[in-house]
């Protein structure tokens, strides 16, 4: 591991955040909501809390696990070209985001040291052209790897159940890094509300408001402040989370070192969304806790699934830093009859 990463605030294992300073750390100026202080929140629920679904997410064990690029890849957010056929996995679990497009690089690897007892492989994301293919545009880009949960359920979960999330990502020395101050990784959520959403009438492209189906994405944000950059003595990374009620992104935990983090996300019957992030490989516990926030002002009322982002500089010629994601898991915590679900959670453990 590298820990040439400025300590300020150390989020080690043995001196993690409590929900106690999270809940001080929120208050201070940061718009972030306290669920302990809103008379319509819930209690947080711990990533990974009730049954894993079966049949979605991915453990990458396959030594024949691959990924069919189908390129030119998607850049709808750039220039409404979706590019169709979009990249999909070899097994059914995965798909190119169809408004960004998929990593350059989609590749199965050997776990690297420290990992899940047991684990063999694990997935590593990579990109150079995050932008409009064969156009780099000198600007930070980013593209998406989607997790095949709601189609291959054949519906949403509802946020009754109780859904979360839980992944485990490896951050290469910070040597590595992409040499570029900015969001490098991203690890979000696709959710739905009612709200109000902006529709065309079919008259000469006019658009009016009403209610109806609004997605919306939170979730946590790997930021760096590059020392060469910023001019200060020492690198900087933290976990950006996105976002608060009034849509802000806002400081998280710093990291002040590499390697493999645990992350998670839950979702609350009150639509709240709940952040958790611990370095290394063991399961998350209250101590975990960042903040729970209901995002752009929505209470979610269904989950369609989970992606990563990788971020680049798009400028041709620098690669993004390389991350190796593993053992990515949805659980709810109240299953609806007829969900096929395992009867003990995953765990490194149970592998």
């Amino acid at each position: 591991m590298s820990l040439t990463l400025c300590v300020q605030h150390s989020f080690c294992r043995a001196a993690k955040w409590s929900a106690r300073r999270a809940a001080i750390f929120a208050a201070i100026g940061l718009g972030m909501t306290v669920v302990g202080n809103s008379a319509n929140a819930q209690r947080p629920v711990l990533p990974g809390t009730g049954s894993e679904i079966v049949g979605v997410a991915d453990d990458f064990e396959d030594p024949n696990w691959g990924y069919v690029p189908n390129n030119p890849k998607s850049t709808e957010d750039i220039d409404e070209n979706q590019r169709q056929p979009l990249g999909k996995s070899t097994n059914g679990r995965w798909y190119e985001g169809i408004k960004r497009g998929h990593p350059d690089i989609v590749k199965r690897v050997d776990t690297p040291k420290g990992g899940l007892s047991g684990s063999k492989g694990s997935l590593l994301l990579q990109s150079k052209m995050t932008g409009i293919p064969g156009r780099p545009e000198g600007k930070m880009h980013q593209d998406d790897f989607i997790c095949n949960v709601q189609y291959r359920l054949k519906r949403r979960l509802s946020v009754s159940e109780v859904p979360s999330v839980t992944t485990r990502v490896f951050l290469p020395p910070v040597d590595q890094w992409e040499d570029r101050s900015g969001p490098h990784f991203g690890f979000r959520l696709a959710l739905e509300t009612t709200a109000m959403v902006e529709k065309e009438t079919g008259f000469f492209g006019m658009k009016r408001e009403e209610m109806g189906n609004e997605i919306y994405w939170p979730g946590m944000f790997l930021e760096f402040e590059n020392k060469s950059q910023t001019g200060k003595p020492h690198d900087y990374a933290y976990w950006r989370i996105r976002s608060n009620r009034r849509g802000a992104d806002f400081r998280g935990p710093q990291v002040t070192t590499t390697g493999w983090w645990t992350l998670g996300m839950s979702v609350t019957p009150d639509g709240m969304v709940h952040y958790y992030a611990s370095p290394g490989v063991d399961d998350l516990t209250e101590d975990d806790y960042i903040t729970s926030q209901f995002p752009y002002d929505y209470r979610a009322e269904r989950f369609r699934t989970f992606f990563y982002n990788v971020c680049s500089a798009d400028n041709g010629r620098n690669w993004s830093t390389a991350f190796i994601v593993d053992d990515p898991k949805v659980f709810v915590l109240r299953p609806r009859g007829g969900q096929r679900v395992a009867r003990t959670p995953s765990s490194k453990s149970r592998r």
